[in-house]
């Protein structure tokens, strides 16, 4: 059986219900917007209700997923195929949005087993690559919340109050910011994300107010709002439990960064890495690399080197064995849990 090789990918946007899409153009030499705000990148992940629509297409013409369910060991390794399956355990995608996404939440893997019998909830990351001036993100809520309020603001698409109902904090480039499963929270416009999650498509929406999309019918998973919104957080997001979930890079002239907190550790990895005049040498293990500046070159133990620059997008499976990235370089790197991360049911 042939080993997998590092691939440069080609751009995977498709259109959304929000607009955006341009800077992803930009940035990966894709299509751009105006309705195509997100790309998603080394997924093995489909659109929710749809067959194909989302998976990364290999050169070859297969899917990432069909040839990592053929090959799992030479793609991800043994110690986390025995531990994981042949699930990549993640999907990382940029997000790009024109317009404010609406409030919305995502239901965490004990609901999404029970309701629609998949192994995955959805926490996810985002690492802040650009954002304009007081640019904001609202992630849970304020107060303490009833079921009865929240369905009263949905039922009565109350988008100014659901807005109002968050804690809202500014960003800038370089804040990783994780967002368990069940927390509420919306993006403003103008913001240039990677974002890293479970490798599921499930989004609850609680406005849809100006959006292209009908929320009374699409917007709950076909599950009925009465249901959904049982695996909405309504707790009050406390500010010092807020900053727990937030770290800032800015300032940081580390070789290797991580970008998130900690409690991150059982979902997924990031790190930046920024040789300068160094070799950064990481394990053998399936990784997602994004070059966010400069050029440089990737140097695998087993499979030769890649030149990289700006705008590639990399994946590197295990068999590549032992790799480095040396140059003038920045590098976002996104890795599935370690093998011997620990487990959550969350």
């Amino acid at each position: 059986m042939l080993s997998a090789k590092p691939i440069k990918l080609a751009a995977n946007q498709f259109d959304h219900f929000y607009k955006g899409g341009n800077k992803i153009g930009k940035l990966r030499k894709g299509p751009g917007g105006p309705y195509r705000p997100e790309e998603w990148i080394g997924s093995t992940t489909t659109r929710f209700g749809a067959s194909e629509q989302g998976l990364t297409i290999l050169e070859d013409g297969t899917t990432l997923r069909a040839s990592i369910r053929t090959n799992p060991e030479s793609w991800l390794g043994k110690a986390h195929v025995n531990k994981y399956g042949d699930s990549i355990e993640l999907l990382v995608k940029l997000l790009d949005p024109d317009q404010r996404l609406p409030v919305h939440f995502h239901p965490n893997r004990a609901f999404a087993k029970q309701h629609l019998g998949l192994a995955h909830g959805k926490t996810e990351a985002w690492i802040i690559l650009e954002a304009p001036k007081d640019a904001w993100v609202g992630v849970g809520f304020e107060n303490k919340m009833s079921m009865s309020s929240v369905k009263e603001m949905v039922e009565k698409e109350n988008s100014k109050a659901l807005i109002n109902s968050l804690n809202k904090r500014t960003v800038q480039a370089g804040d990783g910011i994780l967002v368990p499963a069940g927390i509420p929270h919306a993006i403003a416009e103008g913001i240039f994300i990677l974002e890293l999650q479970e490798p599921t498509d499930l989004s609850i929406l609680l406005e849809w107010e100006d959006f292209a999309v009908d929320g009374k019918k699409d917007g709950h998973l076909n599950l009925g709002f009465d249901l959904a919104l049982q695996a909405l957080n309504f707790e009050a997001l406390e500010q010092k439990d807020l900053d727990k979930l937030i770290v800032s890079t800015k300032d940081s002239n580390n070789l290797l960064t991580s970008m998130l907190p900690v409690q991150a550790e059982p979902y997924f990895r990031s790190h930046l890495i920024k040789p300068k005049n160094a070799t950064i040498e990481m394990a053998a293990g399936f990784a997602i690399l994004l070059i966010i500046e400069g050029s440089g070159v990737l140097q695998t133990e087993k499979q030769g080197d890649l030149n990289i620059e700006k705008g590639d997008a990399i994946l590197v499976p295990f068999d590549a064995g032992i790799w480095s990235v040396t140059g003038n370089v920045e590098v976002l790197l996104s890795r599935p849990p370690a093998p011997d991360a620990p487990m959550t049911s969350l």
